[in-house]
């Protein structure tokens, strides 16, 4: 019954939402096995009530059966989530979780991969840019990162005096991504921990300076790099981008749910490759008809666009310039993102 013993056992108890488990997170702060009672102390950050008590329930799961354990008692400590804003986006963003000159945060993010999140967030970035404002786009796929050859650089970034990355600029944007220090054949091969550290190392060591928003470009799913984002620093919504058929929409509501649990607001869902249209007018429906605008009722979240198939889309992304650089009266797909950068203006309008 030594605290090593009930670490291991308790690293089968994963936080609600998440494939980490609660030791590796760090929550559990003490571990004492006295007179045939076993004591467990662990601190969550949350507003979702059903966090703690799904904990609760999991870890007397993991540790009733062990042998002579005697008694077990699970004392949950819950705090308010620092640095976070309630449901409405409004209010100042306090404390340690703010970065220094970034007025607004703003993640983008996928259940599965496969459905042109970054596509999404790289023009996002540029329709907000064209605004007026001023952006930067962080890469947090550390994986499979795009925004290098999204936006037509390979720059390798340089430091400042005191050891910040200075981030590479195109097209008016501040851009950070692991592809700018990489080459294009080198693969990440880094596990959680590691993937933790690079992760707040983009967020918190590169001289952003100052921006009305930044953009985070998440890797796909619900894992470890998400729940580094949310706990490191304020964000002031998401945006979930899915395709229009079932399997998409099964890891879109995944997303949603993952978000509300760490108490980050839902601005809207993006419904990518919605049909391809032909040069007659004709529209194909190849990922099914309207699962985007459906779900978004079922699930109370504005639908902020519908994005067609665009062969023009995926030239100018092979190209490094993206589509939302074509006036909007020119191109319907540029004008779609324009309708979401003006949406998101409203809903988290640069303090």
């Amino acid at each position: 019954m030594n605290p090593e013993f009930i670490k291991e056992a308790l690293r089968h108890v994963r936080y609600p939402g998440f494939s980490r488990d609660i030791v590796s997170f760090g929550l559990v702060k003490d571990i004492r096995h006295e007179d045939g009672v076993l004591t467990v102390r662990i601190e969550v950050a949350t507003k979702d009530p059903k966090v703690p008590e799904q904990i609760f329930k999991d870890c007397h799961a993991a540790l009733d059966h062990l042998p002579d354990v005697g008694s077990v008692t699970i004392d949950i400590a819950v705090k308010d989530p620092q640095g976070q804003q309630g449901a409405s986006g409004s209010g100042d963003v306090q404390g340690k979780s703010s970065i220094p000159g970034v007025k607004r945060i703003i993640v983008v993010a996928s259940g599965k991969g496969g459905v042109g999140k970054s596509t999404v967030a790289a023009n996002l970035a540029v329709s907000l840019s064209k605004g007026g404002a001023k952006v930067g786009l962080c890469d947090c796929d550390l994986y499979g990162p795009s925004v290098a050859q999204l936006f037509g650089t390979h720059e390798r970034p340089m430091a400042n005096e005191r050891d910040e990355i200075i981030p590479i600029e195109a097209h008016g944007l501040k851009l950070m991504s692991m592809g700018f220090l990489l080459e294009d054949r080198s693969p990440v091969i880094v596990r959680g921990p590691m993937a933790t550290r690079y992760t707040q190392q983009f967020l918190r060591q590169v001289e952003w300076g100052d921006l009305d928003y930044l953009i985070l470009d998440l890797p796909p799913g619900t894992g470890d790099i998400q729940l580094t984002i949310v706990q490191t620093v304020a964000v002031d919504g998401a945006v979930i981008v899915t395709t229009p058929q079932e399997m998409a929409l099964i890891d879109a509501r995944k997303a949603v749910t993952m978000f509300a649990k760490v108490n980050v607001p839902i601005l809207g869902l993006v419904e990518n490759m919605a049909w391809f249209e032909c040069d007659h007018g004709q529209r194909y429906y190849l990922f099914g008809e309207g699962g985007g605008v459906k779900e978004a009722a079922t699930m109370n979240v504005p639908l902020l666009a519908q994005i067609p198939i665009d062969p023009q889309t995926r030239e100018r992304g092979d190209a490094g310039t993206p589509v939302a650089l074509i006036p909007a009266a020119e191109h319907p797909v540029a004008a779609a993102f324009q309708e979401i950068a003006t949406a998101l203006r409203e809903k988290v309008p640069a303090r």
